[in-house]
């Protein structure tokens, strides 16, 4: 499939929005697969009009379950690394190609785009879960020997080997797939780096999930990764020898 990343979207009734997510990821030239988890609506009609190939999930697994789906589809057609973008257009897709070139540049196997590395980003977080997002993300850099500010954004590119460990063992409960995906990829001596990326509040829709909901999910994934309790993925130079060996 080439060295170009194949963009991977999950969506939960996002109509409003998913043709002009969809539109400018293939205006750059990239694949797109989106993970219709259950929606309800036109999701899945108006980003197959659009351009995207649809993955859909009959029930909602979450953005985890999602995320995995689509990772199976990556490895299963040849796509070396993918980009996890939100179809609620928060995202700025143009910093695809930022991720890209970290990616290759730094050899990194996990390049998040962050909302708190930029003063230019017009999103608005409520200070308890601004907060809740800093004791994370100093769990995340710890465990990835680097700094991290946004270790629960939904915005970032995953490449091999690590992919094709997370096509197998990522985790479908909400927060695994980003922060504490994260954590693991650390400490399984993954690279991880960081990048700006300005991102917008919603363009249209609602949250799937409550401020209160979010503190008590982030507290269970504090707890998780304290105790060790989180999925578990090959180490990086074992992950790569069984990719070399086929197996």
């Amino acid at each position: 499939m080439g060295d170009k990343p194949l963009v991977l979207i999950p969506a939960l009734n996002e109509q409003a929005t998913i043709q002009e997510v969809v539109s400018s990821v293939i205006a750059q030239g990239f694949d797109v697969v989106v993970i219709d988890d259950g929606s309800g609506d036109l999701t899945s009609a108006l980003a197959r009009q659009a351009g995207a190939t649809i993955l859909k999930l009959r029930i909602n697994l979450g953005v985890g379950g999602a995320m995995r789906c689509g990772f199976r589809y990556a490895v299963n057609n040849g796509y070396h690394s993918v980009v996890q973008c939100d179809a609620d257009g928060q995202h700025p897709t143009l910093h695809i190609q930022e991720l890209i070139n970290v990616s290759d540049k730094t050899s990194s196997h996990l390049v998040i785009g962050s909302r708190f590395r930029n003063e230019d980003s017009t999103m608005n977080v409520m200070w308890h879960r601004r907060f809740a997002m800093w004791v994370l993300s100093l769990f995340a850099s710890r465990a990835c020997q680097t700094k991290i500010t946004d270790s629960t954004s939904g915005f970032r590119l995953i490449s091999e080997p690590l992919l094709s460990q997370f096509a197998k063992y990522f985790p479908s409960h909400y927060l695994g797939d980003t922060f504490e995906a994260t954590v693991v990829a650390g400490r399984a001596g993954y690279r991880v780096k960081e990048i700006a990326a300005p991102i917008s509040d919603r363009k249209a829709g609602v949250s799937s999930t409550g401020s209160w909901r979010s503190i008590i999910l982030i507290a269970r994934s504090v707890l998780v990764v304290v105790f060790r309790l989180h999925f578990k993925i090959a180490n990086f130079l074992g992950s790569e020898s069984s990719l070399k060996s086929g197996k």
